[in-house]
C-alpha cells in the first residue's frame, strides 16, 4: 500500500467520496450512500495492508526459526568464512572461559538463564520440555554459589514445574511475573522473595486472547497456544510451512481486536503480550536492583539464551557494559552477545566448569 493510497482513503473520510473518487473508479449502484462508500474503501485498504502485514510476517517467520542441524556428540558449525567471522566477533563460551572468570576478579557473578533451547533442548511438543537429571543438579550447584534466575517467555509456574528447584529467582512471561526463592536462601532481599508482576491488569484480555486463539487455529494442524500467564504463545513448530500465512492470518484477525497487545516473534513462536515497556532485559535490572547490585561495580552478570527475546537482556548487560551475554546458537546469528554455545550440552559443560572454578577459588582462598 502506497503513501499515495493512504492519503486517498483519509481524503475519503474527512471530505466526502464525491470529492476524491472519480466516477470510473468502481461500479457503484445508485443506492450506495457516501457512508457505504467510505467502509467499502476502509475495508479494502485494510485488506490490503493486512496481506502486506501477513506477508511480512511469514518472512520474519522464516528468518527467526532456521533450519536447526540435528545434534550429535561431535557436532560443530560448519566451516565457512562467514562462521569464522562470526565466531571471531562471537567466540565460544567454553574456550574463553578463563577470561570471563578472570573478569569476575572482585565481583558477584549473577547468573541469568533461559529455559527452552539452554536448559532444555528443542521439542516439537513445549509441554515435553523436560530439564534433563544432570543438568538439573548442574543448575542447583550453581544456585549454591551465585544468585541464579531462570528468565523465560514461559509461565512461571510452568517453568517452575520443568526446572523444580525452590533455591532460584523465576521470571516468567518475558520477565512479567517475577518470583524469588521460595526457601531460605542467602541471596533473598529482606524476609520475603521477589514477588513483581508488570502486567496484572492485562490477566482478563490475555484469557480472552487465549479463548479466542484456541477457537481460531484449531483448523490449523500442528498449531500449539500456550496461555503463559502475563501473554500467549502460538507454536508453529509442528505446522506445515504452506500452512504459516493462513496462521498468521488468523493471528491477526485476533489481534487487531487487542489495539494494547503486540506481537513479538521467537524461534518457532508467535507470542502476543501486553504493549507496557517491559521485557527480559528489564527483568535482568530489576533482579540486580532486588539483590542489591542497582548502581554497584562490583557484580558480574552472565545472561545465557538462544532466542530473540533474549537480545534484550544481551542488549542491556552491553549497555551497562558490564556483564556478558552468551547466545546459544550452532548457526551465526546477528546478537548483543559477547560469547557463544552451540547446544544444552555445551552450557551444561559452561556451569560445571564455573562452579568448579569457585571451589577451587574458595579452597584457595581457606589455605591463603
Amino acid at each position: 500500500m502506497t503513501n499515495q493510497q493512504n492519503v486517498v482513503v483519509l481524503d475519503v473520510i474527512s471530505r466526502g467520496v464525491s470529492n476524491v473518487l472519480p466516477r470510473s473508479s468502481l461500479p457503484v449502484p445508485k443506492s450506495f450512500s457516501p457512508h457505504d462508500l467510505k467502509m467499502l474503501l476502509m475495508k479494502r485498504f485494510e485488506a490490503e495492508n493486512g496481506g502486506a502485514k501477513i506477508s511480512a510476517w511469514v518472512d520474519s517467520m522464516r528468518a527467526s526459526s532456521p533450519t536447526r542441524i540435528k545434534s550429535s556428540t561431535t557436532a560443530s558449525l560448519p566451516e565457512t568464512d562467514d562462521t569464522s567471522s562470526w565466531m571471531v566477533n562471537h567466540p565460544s563460551a567454553l574456550s574463553m572461559f578463563e577470561q570471563i572468570v578472570a573478569a569476575s576478579k572482585g565481583k558477584q557473578i549473577v547468573m541469568f538463564l533461559d529455559y527452552d533451547g539452554t536448559l532444555s533442548p528443542i521439542v516439537e511438543d513445549p509441554d515435553q520440555a523436560f530439564m534433563p537429571k544432570e543438568m538439573r543438579a548442574t543448575v542447583r550447584d550453581v544456585a549454591r554459589y551465585f544468585p541464579t534466575a531462570i528468565v523465560t517467555g514461559r509461565c512461571r509456574d510452568k517453568v517452575y514445574s520443568f526446572v523444580k528447584l525452590a533455591g532460584l529467582y523465576y521470571a516468567g512471561s518475558h520477565g512479567m511475573d517475577i518470583k524469588g526463592p521460595s526457601k531460605s536462601c542467602k541471596y533473598k532481599k529482606g524476609n520475603q522473595g521477589v514477588l513483581f508482576q508488570a502486567a496484572s491488569e492485562f490477566l482478563p484480555m490475555i484469557d480472552e486472547v487465549y479463548k479466542d486463539l484456541v477457537e481460531k487455529t484449531k483448523s490449523i494442524p500442528g498449531t500449539k497456544v500456550e496461555n503463559n500467564k502475563f501473554c500467549v504463545s502460538v507454536h508453529f513448530r509442528c505446522v506445515d510451512e504452506k500452512s504459516w500465512a493462513a496462521l498468521a492470518e488468523q493471528v491477526r484477525s485476533v489481534l487487531n481486536h487487542y489495539p494494547k497487545l503486540k506481537l513479538t516473534q521467537g524461534r518457532k513462536v508467535l507470542e502476543i503480550r501486553p504493549t507496557i515497556k517491559w521485557d527480559k532485559g528489564r527483568a535482568l535490572e530489576f533482579l540486580l536492583e532486588s539483590l542489591g547490585y542497582a548502581n554497584s561495580t562490583n557484580v558480574l552478570p552472565v545472561y545465557i539464551g538462544d532466542d530473540r527475546s533474549d537480545e534484550d537482556a544481551f542488549k542491556v548487560l552491553r549497555e551497562r557494559g558490564q556483564g556478558f551475554g552468551i547466545l546459544v546458537s550452532k548457526l551465526p546469528k546477528e546478537t548483543n552477545a559477547s560469547y557463544s554455545l552451540q547446544e544444552p550440552s555445551e552450557v551444561k559443560e559452561f556451569l560445571k566448569r564455573l562452579v568448579d572454578w569457585k571451589k577451587m577459588s574458595q579452597r584457595a582462598a581457606k589455605c591463603a
